[in-house]
C-alpha cells in the first residue's frame, strides 16, 4: 500500500513539469492549524517555498489552533473564488458543512498532516499525511527492544484531544507494545502539542509517580512536548535519556541536540513537506482533471542517538523550525 501510494504521488510529481505553465496560473488556500509548535512552523516555511517554486499563489491564514477560524478562512477563500483550498484540519469532526459549500463552489480541497471523520472523505480531493499509526507503533516498538524485558512504566504526553493524529498516534503506540506485558501506559493525559504544556503535565507525572522514580519512559505525541518533557525532568533532578527514556515524533531539530546532549533517546520524522505532493496533485488535476489517489502517504523514519544527531540537526535547522 505505501509503495503504491508512494509511486503514485512520485507520478504527480512528474506531471507538474508538463503542466508548469497552469501553475502560474494559479491560487491557492492554506488554512494552517498554527504555529503551535517547531514542526508545524517548518511545514508553513516549507509550505511557502513550495509555492514559490511552482508560481503558485498562496494565501495562508493562521488559525491559532481553534477550528472556528478555520471555517471562517475557507469560506473567505471560497469567497474570494480560489482555485483549490489546503487544509490543515485541528480536529477530525465538523467540517462537512463548510466542505460541502467548497464543493458547490468546485473548489477541491487537500488535507495536510491530518485527516478528517471518515464520512467526510467524498468532500476532499486527497489526504497528504503520514500514516500516523504506524509513526505510534514505530516509537511503541523501539520503546519494548529498549526496555529490553525489564518491567517499564510509562507516562504518555497526548496530542489535542479530538485531533485525528493524536488519536492515531496513541493507538499506534498501544499496538508496538502489546505484547510486551513488562511495558505499560501508567498515566496519559495531553499537553496539546507545546512545549510549556508539555512541560507543566510532566511536572504532575513526576509528583505523582513518586518524584519520578517509578517512571521508566516518556512517550510524547511530538517532539516540542518532549522538549518540555526534558525541561521538567532535569529541574527535579533526573537524567532523561538514562534514567528515563524517551521517544517522541517529528524529528524537529531541537529534539536532535538533545539526543546530541544524551537527554533524548529516539524520535519518529514526521516530514513537514507536505504541500509539495499536494500542489502537484492540484495541479495535475486543474491542468488535465487527473484524479490523484485518496491517500498519499509521506514517508517516516526512526532516528536514535547513534545516528550523529548534530548531523541531522544542521540539515533541518534552515527549515523554519
Amino acid at each position: 500500500m505505501k509503495f503504491k501510494a508512494l509511486l503514485l504521488a512520485t507520478a504527480l510529481s512528474g506531471t507538474l513539469f508538463s503542466v508548469g505553465a497552469h501553475a502560474a496560473e494559479l491560487t491557492v488556500g492554506f488554512s494552517q492549524i498554527g504555529s503551535e509548535s517547531g514542526w508545524r512552523a517548518a511545514e508553513t516555511t516549507v509550505s511557502k517555498a513550495e509555492a514559490k517554486k511552482r508560481n503558485i499563489n498562496f494565501k495562508i491564514a493562521d488559525a491559532q489552533q481553534k477550528q472556528e477560524n478555520q471555517i471562517k478562512a475557507i469560506r473567505s477563500f471560497i469567497a474570494q473564488g480560489v482555485d483549490a483550498i489546503f487544509l490543515a484540519p485541528v480536529v477530525a469532526t465538523g467540517w462537512d458543512s463548510v466542505l460541502k459549500e467548497a464543493k458547490e463552489a468546485n473548489i477541491p480541497v487537500v488535507l495536510l498532516d491530518r485527516d478528517i471523520d471518515p464520512s467526510g472523505k467524498e468532500l476532499y480531493l486527497t489526504a497528504v499525511t503520514s500514516d500516523s499509526v504506524a509513526e505510534g507503533k514505530v516509537a511503541g516498538e523501539w520503546l519494548v527492544k529498549a526496555a529490553a524485558g525489564k518491567p517499564c512504566n510509562v507516562v504518555e504526553l497526548q496530542g489535542t484531544v479530538g485531533a485525528s493524529v493524536a488519536t492515531n498516534r496513541k493507538k499506534g503506540f498501544e499496538d508496538g507494545i502489546a505484547g510486551a506485558s513488562n511495558v505499560k501506559i501508567v498515566r496519559s493525559q495531553t499537553g496539546d502539542f507545546t512545549r510549556a504544556k508539555g512541560k507543566e503535565v510532566m511536572e504532575s507525572f513526576i509528583k505523582a509517580e513518586g518524584g519520578g522514580k517509578n517512571i521508566c519512559a516518556v512517550y510524547a505525541h511530538n517532539d516540542d512536548m518532549m522538549v518540555g518533557a526534558i525541561q521538567a525532568m532535569k529541574e527535579a533532578g533526573l537524567k532523561p535519556g538514562t534514567d528515563v527514556l524517551t521517544v517522541s515524533i517529528d524529528a524537529v531539530p531541537d529534539i536532535f541536540k538533545a539526543m546530541a546532549a544524551g537527554e533524548a533517546n529516539a524520535t519518529v520524522e514526521l516530514t513537514p513537506n507536505m504541500a509539495g505532493p499536494a500542489f502537484d496533485a492540484v495541479v495535475a488535476y486543474k491542468a488535465k482533471g487527473t484524479v490523484p489517489p485518496k491517500w498519499i502517504q509521506t514517508e517516516s523514519k526512526l532516528y536514535t542517538q547513534s545516528d550523529n544527531p548534530m548531523a541531522v540537526y544542521e540539515s533541518k535547522k534552515d527549515l523554519g523550525y
